[in-house]
């Protein structure tokens, strides 16, 4: 027998609906345009509904950044190889506009929100760990593994985010060969 009521999670088309707007009003207004009322408004979806599944902003950054996965790569065994990959795989990210505007956003929702401080660090760390998987996968230890992380993607990371420039691959590159040198024995 079935028990009348709502279901427990949005439906599929709502939820495409919902994010697909919120990911556009987010990277035209910022995250603080990602309340139940502005994306009724420009949905059509009730503020109810909107509310009961998304009811903060940071909820709604949340689930845009659960329906992004990075798909994982496959992995060659050769560290200068897989970390040439994953820097090819993380410049790409970052060209592309939603991905470094989601990035900038977050950015500015932490400042004033906590729960979107705890989002911005799982949204990095998701940037992040192909290299980790890729550097414990070739044995390097965990503090030789995230000053690796550190040196090959904070350039890419500065260049995109804070001086809004193509992220430069060929010096990723460079950094990737020094750091293969030095964790490959």
């Amino acid at each position: 027998m079935t028990r009348p009521g709502r279901p427990a999670g949005p439906t599929t088309d709502t939820e495409a609906v919902v994010l697909t707007a919120a990911l556009e009003l987010l990277l035209a207004e910022g995250a603080a345009a990602l309340t139940a009322q502005r994306l009724h408004q420009v949905t059509g979806v009730s503020r109810s509904t909107v509310y009961r599944h998304w009811p903060t902003p940071a909820a709604v950054l949340a689930a845009l950044i659960d329906v992004a996965p990075l798909p994982p790569g496959e992995a060659s065994g050769d560290l200068a190889r897989d970390l040439h990959a994953a820097v090819d795989q993380l410049c790409d990210r970052l060209r592309d506009r939603p991905v470094g505007a989601f990035l900038q956003a977050l950015i500015v929702a932490a400042a004033t929100d906590p729960a979107a401080a705890q989002l911005r660090h799982r949204y990095v760390g998701d940037l992040l760990a192909p290299f980790h998987a890729v550097l414990r996968a070739a044995g390097v230890a965990a503090t030789d593994r995230d000053d690796a992380v550190a040196a090959i993607v904070s350039p890419l990371l500065l260049d995109a985010l804070l001086l809004d420039r193509p992220a430069a691959r060929t010096r990723a590159h460079r950094i990737v060969d020094s750091t293969a040198r030095r964790l490959t024995p």
